[in-house]
């Protein structure tokens, strides 16, 4: 039979309908592998990760493995020059696993037992990042190896995670952690920040960039050891349900403020989510319906427990389609597999009336999806299929 190469751009526009190709591949995926699954395509890592480096100029991005730390995704961005941002041992486990360079990585999460330490350290990788004197402390049996980083605190109520309320601190806080560091002989590299996931307003890394610029210069007159590093962290927004700003319309007035850091500073950024929320699509199947309350119930072969657990843990609006069109839709309800009664993926939803088997396609769910998902009742969840791992690979529909 005769091949039909496939366009996947599509998977970054969640407004789109399927088109004949995606239709052509969603079943015959679905049909090879059986569902739920979810479709991983490396090529839209790739232009995620290049669309935020051209509107970033100069930062150094360290994809944050937190969202979908998958080992192609790794892979792919290994080959684009990325660096990479861990959390855990387990995260290290991975990318040494894969031959990522130690000197390509940072560990930012602020609070470490000794044996976190010890691992990043038998890797090779030895930046670290502390809010607080205890956690400073902690790296006095390393204290001849290590590179830290302050994490400061700049709240922002418009996020979904204000990731400053768990972490971070003041700006008299971070002058005595120097101090202290100082008197230990512990070596501060710069400071970093997160001003929390989905941040719709570049204003806040605005503020959070000229704070800490402020800092860098009140740090030197008073005769501590100028800071040559800040770590902008990440929360670049993407598209689910609402349109955000163009990312190099978002990163212009952040690029003017990193303009007035000092020269010798070196600038690094964390992105998770931008890099791979659009690069997953997922597809579930129909496996019983009901009528309730003067609404159609269809359950699927994932759910909340699933794929669909940034329903609960995340802020995502996952745009949802059928893969059946009719002439007429009619208020649905999506369900998932578990008997859980809150696994219910969509309780106001347009569809046409549907089948078991039917197929159920749901894009942007790259991000805090898989990462976040469980083996509840013991229901397997969806198995990823890689699409584009190779640069200049084509999908091929047989």
């Amino acid at each position: 039979m005769a091949q039909t190469a496939l366009d996947y751009s599509v998977f970054s526009k969640p407004y789109s309908s399927l088109s004949l190709k995606e239709r052509q591949w969603v079943k015959s995926s679905a049909s090879q592998y059986g569902t739920p699954l979810l479709l991983l395509d490396c090529n839209i890592v790739r232009q995620q990760y290049r669309a935020l480096s051209a509107a970033l100029p100069g930062v150094i991005l360290h994809f944050a493995l937190k969202p979908l730390p998958h080992e192609s995704v790794v892979r792919s961005l290994l080959e684009e020059g990325a660096n990479f941002d861990l959390a855990s041992t387990g995260e290290i486990d991975l990318v040494a696993s894969l031959g990522v360079p130690p000197e390509q990585t940072i560990h930012t999460h602020p609070i470490k037992k000794d044996k976190d330490i010890q691992d990043a350290l038998s890797y090779g990788c030895n930046v670290f990042v502390v809010d607080n004197i205890n956690e400073l402390e902690k790296f006095i049996p390393y204290r001849d190896r290590v590179q830290i980083l302050i994490r400061l605190s700049f709240r922002n109520a418009d996020v979904f995670a204000d990731l400053s309320k768990k972490f971070g601190c003041q700006s008299d806080d971070a002058i005595r952690i120097m101090f202290r560091a100082k008197a230990l002989g512990i070596y501060i590299k710069g400071l970093s920040f997160h001003v929390g996931s989905q941040t719709m307003n570049p204003k806040k890394y605005v503020e959070a960039i000229n704070a800490c610029n402020a800092l860098m210069q009140r740090v030197v007159s008073i005769g501590l050891p100028a800071l040559s590093t800040l770590d902008i962290g990440g929360g670049f927004p993407v598209c689910y349900s609402k349109e955000v700003m163009p990312i190099d319309e978002f990163c212009r007035p952040i690029n003017q403020a990193l303009s007035q850091l000092p020269e010798t500073v070196m600038v690094l950024a964390e992105p998770g989510r931008f890099i791979v929320a659009p690069s997953v699509m997922s597809i579930a199947s129909v496996v019983g319906q009901a009528q309730r309350e003067g609404k159609h119930w269809y359950y699927l072969d994932d759910g909340i427990y699933g794929s669909f657990s940034g329903l609960m843990f995340d802020d995502a609006d996952y745009p949802i389609v059928s893969l059946r069109e009719g002439i007429k839709n009619y208020p649905s309800v999506l369900a998932g597999p578990t008997c859980d009664s809150i696994d219910v993926i969509s309780e106001n939803i347009l569809l046409p009336k549907l089948k078991n088997g039917d197929l159920i396609v749901s894009r942007m769910m790259g991000a805090y999806t898989s990462a976040t998902s469980t083996d509840f009742n013991f229901i397997k969840r969806a198995q990823t299929i890689v699409l584009n791992e190779q640069k200049g690979d084509e999908i091929q529909v047989v």
